[in-house]
């Protein structure tokens, strides 16, 4: 039962009941969140025809909260809002110039490209309606830097949440949506931050934001489970591998080394924010692989290997593990939440693997590869063919 069922609006009807819960996490990843999108097309497709649903079946009626950090809050908001991945995808393929927009050659010093179009964008897809319920399908999480206390803001829509009171001059909820994502989105480097006055009578609760990229969590996964299960943070969902899935989108990633051998200080300054997303991506990936069931991933390295539950003792040889047969998910091994994690591997030998052999890595590893998009979108939607009704066990319908 709801603490407040005053407050939840029009999606009262939906979250009143205690039942098996799904929550979809978006990473961060600049012009790469197409990958996401190709790879939330094939999830949208196969979840439609589960789910026996037509043409307005949307990932917000499966997914019960969604969460995105940068280009993933552009996508996790949309998806919120009720729109379908390939009404994302045009908005993509429309504004991605304008997102990277280059600034004059003096304002350089302070960011490479210009908010004004990205903000215009976000207002005119967004509105101005703010993060109240009645202006949402299901519950959103993103995620923002505040530079002004030094820490990550996890700005969610969850009705219970302390900072969502209503009663509050500073509610999170009053903020408008585009705004926030605006906040999310401002890469340090890429874009200038973007200022927000959370109470408008009182001037010190005027902060700083930059891109959530550069908090822990880029990939907000092992974040959005935490927000939805412990008590703190009052939802309180139930945890356990009946009653939890979550589902990780990624951006594409490569662990190869980078061959470049003339560095200096433009190229290991642009090259900081893709460095830190894709370690802090990687480490709460594993966090969820843990602490949760996983039941697809990609390699993470030679001694995880993929981290799903297979049955015997340890096994030192990557494709003796592969044919090692999977524990059935019939068999509850106490985990907190079944887990899967799609993501795409952007290096050469990825690429190649995906059926885009003739794609360059370089091309489509930068964030800001908007001459690539129709490259991001195929490599997004070949890696979107792994998404199976099988990693979502008792969750597929």
């Amino acid at each position: 039962m709801l603490r407040h069922p005053e407050r939840w609006g029009s999606l009262g009807a939906r979250y009143e009941l205690e039942k098996p819960r799904k929550l979809l996490a978006l990473d961060g990843g600049g012009i790469r969140g197409l990958i996401t999108l190709g790879i939330l097309q094939e999830m949208e497709s196969m979840l439609k025809q589960r789910e026996r649903a037509g043409d307005s079946f949307r990932l917000c009626d499966y997914f019960d909260y969604i969460a995105g950090t940068s280009t993933g809050a552009i996508i996790a908001a949309g998806l919120a809002r009720g729109m379908s991945v390939s009404q994302l995808i045009d908005f993509y393929r429309s504004a991605g110039a304008a997102m990277f927009e280059k600034t004059h050659i003096l304002k350089r010093f302070n960011s490479l490209y210009k908010a004004d179009p990205l903000r215009a964008k976000l207002r005119e897809v967004y509105g101005d309606g703010d993060l109240s319920p009645d202006n949402l399908k299901c519950l959103l999480l993103m995620v923002t830097r505040n530079v002004t206390t030094d820490s990550p803001w996890p700005i969610s829509t969850n009705p219970e949440a302390k900072y969502n009171n209503p009663e509050r001059p500073d509610c999170n909820l009053r903020i408008p949506l585009w705004h926030i994502v605006r906040a999310s989105t401002a890469a340090p480097v890429y874009f200038p931050p973007e200022t927000l006055q959370w109470d408008k009578n009182d001037p010190s609760k005027t902060f700083v934001f930059v891109d959530g990229g550069m908090t822990p969590y880029n990939n907000p996964a092992f974040l959005l489970f935490r927000m939805a299960t412990a008590k703190p943070y009052r939802l309180e969902w139930k945890t356990g591998e009946r009653n939890l899935l979550v589902v990780s989108v990624g951006t594409g990633g490569s662990s190869s080394p980078d061959e470049r051998t003339n560095f200096n200080i433009l190229t290991s300054v642009t090259g900081l924010p893709k460095a830190l997303m894709y370690g802090m991506q990687v480490d709460q990936d594993i966090n969820c692989r843990t602490v949760g069931r996983c039941t697809y991933a990609e390699f993470v390295d030679s001694e995880l290997f993929d981290m799903t539950c297979r049955t015997g003792e340890c096994i030192d040889d990557w494709k003796e593990w592969l044919n090692t047969p999977e524990v059935p998910l019939s068999q509850d091994l106490g985990r907190a939440f079944l887990y899967a994690r799609y993501n795409a591997d952007l290096s050469r030998k990825g690429l190649d693997e995906l059926g885009c052999g003739d794609l360059k890595p370089e091309a489509v590893q930068k964030l800001d590869s908007v001459a690539h998009i129709d490259d991001l979108l195929r490599v997004g939607r070949a890696a979107g063919k792994s998404v199976k009704p099988e990693h979502f066990g008792p969750f597929a319908g």
